[in-house]
């Protein structure tokens, strides 16, 4: 998978990383998903299979940049 970053924002973030939140959903009915690695990312989403679980890589500030959608 390649992650292509839209801003140095983005690509500084993921380069700090030290973990991935996934979210899905919208208000209420948000599911929210800490992550270790980019692969349990990949495994949450990869059920529902509709490029709606946005993903966000998280540094130890607690900074967050959305990375890619799966």
């Amino acid at each position: 998978m390649n992650i292509t970053f839209k801003t140095d924002y983005e690509k500084k973030i993921y380069e700090e990383r030290t973990h991935f939140v996934a979210v899905r959903g919208k208000g209420a009915n948000r599911i929210r998903k800490e992550c270790k690695t980019f692969f349990d990312v990949v495994d949450f989403a990869r059920p529902y299979n509709d490029k709606r679980t946005m993903v966000y890589a998280v540094n130890e500030l607690g900074s967050a940049a959305h990375i890619i959608n799966l």
